[in-house]
């Protein structure tokens, strides 16, 4: 699985935005019951809160959807 860069301008992004932003997701919202029922990863550990917060050097994997890795402005 190829890893994509996110930009991000504002410093950081939160995993609920990413999964928005990469429509893993049709909602922020939809997110937490994602994150509940599918394996999320955030630099190899598995991750639950969509308000966590994703910093530029961040890799963020999800085995269904791809891999993406934060990048800053």
């Amino acid at each position: 699985m190829q890893e994509k860069e996110v930009v991000v301008t504002n410093g950081f992004i939160t995993l609920g935005q990413l999964l928005k932003r990469m429509r893993v997701v049709p909602t922020g919202g939809a997110a937490k019951s994602y994150l509940e029922e599918n394996a999320v990863f955030v630099n190899g550990e598995r991750e639950t809160r969509r308000g966590r917060k994703l910093y530029p050097g961040d890799v963020v994997t999800c085995p269904e959807a791809g891999s993406w890795r934060i990048r800053g402005d």
